[in-house]
């Protein structure tokens, strides 16, 4: 079973994203992406520490929070696919001047989604809210799955590797 990649919260998701669909519904990868990484954010919860950023220097990415830990991502590669993950303290306070662009509804979930595919797409995150403001593009072949760990709101993002030039 797909996870619900906030088309349907579960216990463990951050709450729906408008526009999103489950991953089993999102555009298929590029040609010569392997097999949709759905398994590893099913049970990403098994992949994910939390620490200093000393502790998880061996992870395969990382997300730094503004309270000194670190959240890593410890899953298996899946071929074809690059991963990303994005961290926030969930009772964080919005910034002011985020909060007035985009509302405060939801906002670390819909934050860290956002950054995700920036990190994945290599685009300035600035640059991807003049475009798409924190939602994602419905065309996108990204597939995520935003949870809350603890006092985090922690979303793992995959997107086919770009074609070769």
């Amino acid at each position: 079973m797909p996870p619900p990649s906030e088309a349907e919260p579960s216990p463990g998701a951050a709450g729906p994203a408008a526009g999103a669909g489950p991953a089993a519904d999102r555009p298929l990868p590029a040609a010569g992406a392997g097999p949709r990484p759905v398994p590893l954010m099913a049970a990403a919860e098994r992949y994910l520490r939390v620490g200093t950023p000393a502790e998880l220097a061996g992870a395969v990415t990382r997300s730094h929070l503004d309270d000194g830990r670190c959240v890593g991502w410890y899953g298996s590669p899946a071929p074809g696919w690059r991963v990303a993950i994005d961290a926030e303290r969930a009772d964080a306070p919005v910034p002011a001047a985020l909060a007035r662009r985009f509302g405060t509804v939801n906002f670390w979930a819909r934050w860290t989604r956002a950054e995700c595919l920036c990190k994945l797409a290599d685009v300035p995150v600035a640059a991807w809210w003049r475009r798409h403001g924190l939602s994602i593009p419905p065309d996108s072949a990204a597939v995520w799955r935003t949870l809350r760990r603890a006092d985090l709101v922690i979303t793992v993002a995959f997107a086919p590797h770009p074609p070769a030039r």
